[in-house]
């Protein structure tokens, strides 16, 4: 059994720095997400929230838990309507950082599976089927 954290396996915090900040490149100039950033000429406060997110969801230090609790994605994203088009663009501009973060194949390949596992688990544009009791 490998006990190597994908954050040990890495190189730790400076690898998702380096990956949010790819990531956020794309957002900068995408008309889709950008405008839901409170303020979208600063967008390094969220970039370093995602780097410190992603460095303890892949076994880093709690940083990210110890400034904002615990993470709760679907509460904090709650306010947004996240259908295909914002998940596909979130994807798309994590896909492309992912692809230039030099990582090997395999941990691209974790990174990818769970990012659209959380891309898709974010979508609350349908209605909840509601179970009829009776």
């Amino acid at each position: 059994m490998n006990d190597v954290s994908l954050y040990q396996r890495v190189g730790g915090l400076t690898f998702f720095e380096r990956l949010a900040a790819s990531f956020y490149e794309g957002i900068a100039t995408d008309e889709v997400l950008l405008p839901l950033y409170p303020d979208p000429t600063d967008l390094a406060p969220a970039q370093r929230r995602l780097a410190l997110f992603l460095a303890q969801y892949w076994g880093g230090p709690d940083t990210y838990s110890q400034e904002r609790g615990h993470p709760r994605l679907r509460m904090r994203h709650a306010p947004y309507l996240v259908g295909p088009l914002l998940r596909d663009h979130w994807l798309a501009h994590m896909a492309a950082a992912v692809e230039r973060s030099g990582a090997s194949d395999d941990v691209k390949i974790d990174l990818m599976q769970y990012f659209v596992r959380a891309a898709e688990h974010l979508r609350n544009d349908a209605p909840i089927a509601l179970v009829d009791p009776g």
